[in-house]
């Protein structure tokens, strides 16, 4: 059975493509009879808000995408957390890294094919009183050593994957310098732990998708199957974000119907062939991937 997830991140109101990718995994789930995990992914503490959790969860509702399981709130689980890293500590599979941000952009070259800034392992064989000596001044952040490994993966919107971790990834942060838990450890160990197999998500997190899978292994688990949707961009070109309010979920409401919203939203991505209002549920029996669109989409001016 498949058990999708939908993890928004409570730092603003949901947008366009954030309830694109929402639809998409809720109709990859229920046409295979499968289920929806609902986790509210608050783990940064500057940026998360209760207040847009609770009015995610109720503009998600409004859509007609119900959910099986949950809310799961990462902020409640960082127990779970901690004993994992204390594990991988124990097998000496993570190290404090001292560097400040201006160091890292410094000392590394960013990988040539999408400008992000692989470590260069600088504080990686630090001896003792090297980091006993820095740790007088800085908080370290908690990296985990990769190995010289391609990770292969199947996308099932993008198709083949691989990633050479130790050239376009390099060690990564389990735990930021000032104590909160990373992404890419608290998402690996609650799609383990709440029995996700697959993930939907924007085509924007497909390079981070090789290191959880090796690290699911790493710790033991099966990794999940995982599709990497369309961007939607602007007419401009600009992809659409919380932070300018691009049709975010209160502008969309003003103007639209649920089934107006879902309708065009499935017209936009392939899953039907003309715009018309439906709901979400009348969607389930005819959805299949081979419909979506494999490339990011420009959402028309006149479209909403």
């Amino acid at each position: 059975m498949i058990r999708g997830r939908f993890a928004p991140s409570p730092s603003g109101r949901m947008h366009l493509g954030n309830v694109m990718s929402a639809l998409l995994a809720w109709l990859s789930a229920k046409s295979a009879g499968g289920e929806i995990v609902l986790r509210i992914e608050d783990i940064d503490p500057d940026r998360s808000r209760e207040a847009y959790a609770l009015q995610i969860m109720e503009d998600f509702r409004f859509l007609g995408l119900n959910w099986d399981d949950g809310p799961h709130w990462q902020s409640r689980r960082t127990d779970i957390y901690e004993e994992i890293l204390a594990e991988l500590a124990q097998k000496g599979m993570t190290y404090p890294c001292y560097c400040s941000r201006a160091e890292l952009h410094a000392t590394q070259a960013p990988h040539a094919s999408d400008g992000v800034f692989v470590y260069s392992g600088h504080c990686r064989d630090l001896t003792q009183p090297q980091r006993d000596e820095l740790a007088k001044t800085r908080r370290p952040a908690l990296r985990i050593r990769v190995p010289d490994e391609t990770v292969g993966y199947e996308d099932i919107c993008r198709g083949p994957q691989a990633q050479d971790l130790a050239r376009e990834c390099g060690d990564f942060i389990l735990r930021r310098s000032d104590g909160a838990f990373a992404y890419q450890l608290a998402v690996v160990v609650d799609d383990a732990m709440m029995g996700v197999t697959q993930v939907v998500r924007g085509s924007d997190l497909i390079s981070s998708t090789p290191r959880q899978i090796w690290l699911h292994r790493l710790l033991g688990y099966e990794p999940p199957q995982f599709a990497h949707v369309p961007l939607l961009l602007a007419p401009d070109g600009r992809r659409l974000s919380k932070r300018e309010r691009d049709l975010d979920m209160g502008a969309l409401r003003e103007k639209y119907t649920a089934e107006e919203i879902i309708g065009r939203l499935a017209y936009l991505t392939g899953v039907i062939d003309r715009m018309e209002a439906v709901s979400a549920a009348e969607l389930v029996q005819t959805f299949t991937w081979d419909r979506v669109k494999k490339t990011d989409i420009f959402v028309p001016d006149d479209l909403f």
